[in-house]
């Protein structure tokens, strides 16, 4: 792992994700390193260009104590979008921990969303919020699969096991059951196993970009050969997902939970 530090001149940027105000990325780069990651594109912004996206990580210099919390009263912050707020390293340099404990007294709704366990180490910053959640990404519970597509994050029982700990300690959970993978995602599996200790759901398809469908295709060719054509089906018609949307929708309503699609074709965007 090729670990450096940058200077930061912000820490809290506004965002293009719809509803939400401001992103806070801790971090340059991930160690996770999902094959599927959109966030991948951030090597051509951030001096990495030839570098590999899961081998570097940049620990952003900042003066946590410049964060105002009440500049973002009445504001919806997400940690993060473009890295895992809780990758392994953070346990070390603590930049996540560092700008929650700049943010308590805050009136903003905080989300917080990883693939990692280590999140629960600051369940005890989570109390000290009014309206915060944490959320839990999570695509399969094959074990197997899980190390294919995404290495370097907590195997799937270890993150459950950590959103079930966050909600025994009365802290709102989401469970955020993404990228969505056609004939892989058993979503109604996860569902069940979570249905406990989870207090909403959200949904987000997969997303063929230019520098992850190699990647993709070549590990469903690997290990679902069968269904290889229909991921080229996907790749090529994006309605493709609009029967997968209905499916979950109306699952989602015959079970009676709150929920939330995200199915989008092409990344973020306000617009």
């Amino acid at each position: 792992m090729n670990i450096n530090y940058r200077e930061a001149k912000s820490i809290i940027t506004k965002s293009n994700i719809p509803q939400i105000d401001f992103v806070i990325n801790p971090y340059v780069g991930c160690q996770h390193g999902c094959i599927y990651c959109y966030a991948e594109f951030m090597i051509r912004f951030t001096g990495h260009k030839g570098d590999k996206w899961g081998e570097f990580l940049d620990i952003k210099n900042y003066d946590f104590d410049k964060i105002k919390p009440q500049k973002y009263d009445g504001k919806r912050i997400l940690l993060s979008s473009v890295t895992d707020p809780y990758t392994p390293l953070e346990l070390k340099y603590k930049n996540t921990r560092k700008i929650l404990e700049s943010l308590v007294g805050t009136k903003a709704e905080v989300s917080i969303l990883t693939k990692s366990k280590f999140v629960v180490r600051d369940i005890d910053l989570f109390k000290k919020f009014d309206n915060l959640e944490v959320g839990i990404s999570i695509s399969t519970l094959d074990t197997e699969f899980a190390q294919l597509i995404e290495r370097g994050a907590s195997r799937p029982k270890e993150r459950l096991e950590a959103l079930k700990e966050i909600h025994a300690n009365g802290i709102k959970t989401y469970t955020f059951i993404s990228p969505f993978f056609p004939k892989i995602t058993n979503y109604k599996a996860i569902i069940e196993e979570t249905m406990n200790y989870t207090d909403s759901y959200m949904f987000e398809n997969l997303n063929f970009r230019p520098h992850n469908v190699p990647r993709i295709l070549n590990i469903i060719k690997q290990i679902y050969p069968e269904i290889l054509p229909l991921y080229e089906e996907f790749r090529k018609d994006s309605s493709q997902w609009d029967s997968i949307e209905s499916e979950i929708e109306a699952y989602c309503e015959k079970m009676k939970l709150n929920y939330k699609i995200e199915f989008h074709h092409g990344g973020f965007s306000k617009s």
